[in-house]
């Protein structure tokens, strides 16, 4: 059984899951293994669903954590958290408009919309887990 303490952790893997389906999916699409493409566009979307939802109970729960680092990576900190906040914001909207696209088979609206889609959301699921490893691993509260 999971206890709330346990989820920044299942957050990280999520991410990390997310990261490698969406590299994994753009590679496949390069390839023009659409199916495989597919899997993994879903399961991307499918484990960042399952990242916000659990990110969601955890802060409902919790609350906001404190960063404790000082000094230099202190500022490294907040800008890498302000701009995956901002960004974090677009995913869901920009994931979903590209989803359906993709399933009406508009793949010319699909293609253009996935070039940035795909870019912020790689970058909001890769500093999500840098976020985490300096919150929680290198700098955690007492």
């Amino acid at each position: 059984m999971l206890s709330i303490s346990d989820l920044p952790l299942v957050n990280a893997l999520l991410n990390t899951c997310s990261t490698l389906f969406l590299l994994a999916g753009f590679r496949f699409i390069r390839q023009k293994n659409i199916r495989l493409h597919r899997i993994c566009m879903i399961s991307a979307l499918v484990t960042s669903s399952l990242f916000l939802s659990s990110y969601l109970v955890y802060h409902y729960s919790v609350g906001s954590v404190g960063f404790t680092g000082q000094g230099w990576v202190r500022p490294v900190y907040f800008t890498i958290l302000i701009s995956h906040t901002v960004l974090a914001g677009v995913v869901p909207p920009l994931a979903i408009i590209t989803l359906i696209r993709a399933l009406r088979e508009h793949f010319d609206r699909h293609r253009r919309l996935a070039r940035w889609t795909l870019p912020v959301w790689l970058y909001v699921s890769a500093t999500g887990i840098i976020i985490y490893i300096m919150l929680y691993r290198l700098y955690p509260t007492s």
